[in-house]
């Protein structure tokens, strides 16, 4: 403030000054007084100049860190067309009573699930994460809303809220990450297309060239096989899990993985053997997953493979209370079964934005242990639910997909279906990178 000040006096005092001994100087000595007075202006408008300058960068860092803390926002639209040759919504697969027996879509136009995304990190401790699924036919769903810690070091991570488990490979993925329409036969019947939980993860990265992470979670059990038990305190479903992957040189990877999910199901209901039942008791199901990666020196931007398969078995025990054929009804007896299923599909980019995919489901409804009292209950099937899908996708960007799906289903006995979907996703806005 005093530089600029004198800058300004010295002008002045000069004009004062000059009448005095003007008579005395000569006309070499009044031009360098001008150019001393001019170069003493331009001194001053570059002062003002840096001095207003500095203020806008002020403003603009004020401003870049007011935008630091507003949140990520995205938004996924999808919609499906769909066309089946049987009426699936009536049949269920055969074997798996009490199983939700989702099977995915409807006919004709669909709006799909489109999902709205929120995060940001809340301070140097927290980050939070929301996701809301758009339902199709109005209302506003919660896929997922966790507060993610940032801070606690030594490889431990911690979730707190409403996440998609991390048991086996697909089951962490949103839908619009999916390399098929839908999810596999073992999915849509085990954990009822997806199993999502409201409670605490715990995840441990070891601090190894090799990647190794184990994970537990515990929760209410409010997702399928679990049953919500809102009015009781404490844990209704705990899961573990590991998973082990690396490189192998520049154009190979892979992961491997195994868990196990237990839960309680108490009156849970469902459509069973062509009657209504319900079911309490526990529900134990484990399963390994494994996914190998190829891209040509890494680069998988022209061409790529990816090949991914999972296995899961599911032991339920417990008292079955079943309302019979033949007009008897709340008859109750013991009742267990093992029942598995899997998957194996295999997703190529033979060239840039376009890929195709192959995949093959099959499920194994075991053999069940019941009760003289449930005599009309079957204790097993001779049939072998199975489904093959053929897929063709484009992304003309790292943003958009469109996508062909045809699909055999012979999951119901005596009761093929031949399948075709078509398919869009758009993501808009920003959109972190997805897990291995």
């Amino acid at each position: 403030m005093f530089k600029n000040s004198a800058y300004l006096m010295a002008p002045l005092f000069i004009a004062l000054t000059t009448p005095a001994f003007a008579y005395a100087a000569s006309d070499t000595d009044i031009n360098e007084l001008r150019e001393q007075i001019q170069q003493m202006e331009k001194r001053l408008q570059k002062s003002e100049s840096a001095a207003a300058n500095s203020g806008t960068e002020k403003v603009s860092r004020a401003a870049s860190t007011d935008n630091a803390f507003n949140p990520a926002i995205s938004l996924i639209l999808s919609g499906t067309y769909g066309s089946y040759s049987q009426n699936h919504e009536d049949a269920k697969i055969t074997g798996f009573g009490l199983s939700p027996n989702n099977h995915g879509y409807k006919k004709s136009f669909n709006l799909g699930e489109s999902e709205l995304g929120i995060s940001a990190n809340i301070d140097p401790q927290f980050r939070g994460v929301a996701t809301f699924a758009l339902e199709a036919g109005g209302g506003l769903g919660v896929e997922n809303a966790y507060v993610q810690s940032s801070a606690l070091g030594n490889g431990l991570n911690l979730k707190m809220g409403r996440f998609f488990s991390g048991l086996g490979y697909l089951n962490e993925q949103h839908a619009h990450y999916w390399d098929f329409v839908d999810q596999p036969l073992v999915y849509n019947t085990f954990w009822n297309k997806q199993m999502n939980e409201d409670g605490l993860q715990l995840k441990w990265l070891a601090p190894t060239n090799t990647y190794f992470e184990l994970g537990a979670e515990v929760g209410r059990g409010r997702s399928h096989p679990g049953t919500d038990r809102k009015d009781n305190n404490g844990a209704g479903a705990t899961t573990f899990y590991a998973h082990l992957g690396d490189d192998i040189g520049a154009s190979h990877s892979w992961r491997a993985g195994a868990s196990l999910h237990q839960t309680r199901r108490v009156a849970a209901e469902a459509d069973a053997f062509d009657v209504k039942n319900k079911f309490s008791g526990d529900s134990q199901t484990a399963g390994v997953d494994f996914v190998w990666k190829y891209a040509p020196n890494g680069n998988s931007t022209v061409t790529n493979f990816k090949l991914q398969g999972e296995y899961f078995q599911r032991k339920e025990s417990g008292l079955l209370t079943y309302d019979s054929a033949e007009g008897g009804t709340n008859v109750t007896g013991n009742y267990s079964v093992t029942q598995s299923g899997w998957y194996l599909q295999s997703v190529y980019q033979f060239m840039p934005r376009w890929r195709t995919g192959l995949r093959y489901d099959q499920l194994n409804s075991g053999n069940a242990e019941v009760a003289a009292a449930l005599s009309n209950v079957p204790a097993s099937y001779q049939f072998v639910p199975t489904r093959t899908t053929l897929m063709f996708d484009y992304s003309p960007s790292e943003f958009s997909r469109l996508r062909l799906q045809l699909s055999q289903d012979k999951s119901r006995e005596n009761l093929s279906d031949n399948m075709l979907f078509m398919q869009y996703v758009m993501s808009l806005g920003a959109h972190g990178g997805h897990r291995f």
